[in-house]
């Protein structure tokens, strides 16, 4: 049988830096760390592209 939290859509998960934490269950804290984590590789990813592509111009360019 479900619960009336079930029907609630849920809300998107965000994390401001710095935030007061206190008032965050582990589970929120769990899926927060899970998103920031995410969120470093997606980074990550763009500047090892954006590397990349600076480092054919300059390569291009030295030439």
């Amino acid at each position: 049988m479900a619960t009336e939290d079930d029907d609630r859509p849920r809300k998107k998960i965000s994390h401001e830096i710095g935030q007061d934490l206190s008032l965050l269950s582990v589970e929120e804290l769990t899926e927060r760390v899970a998103l920031l984590k995410t969120e470093i590789a997606r980074l990550e990813q763009a500047a090892t592209q954006k590397r990349a592509s600076r480092d054919a111009a300059d390569g291009f360019f030295k030439k």
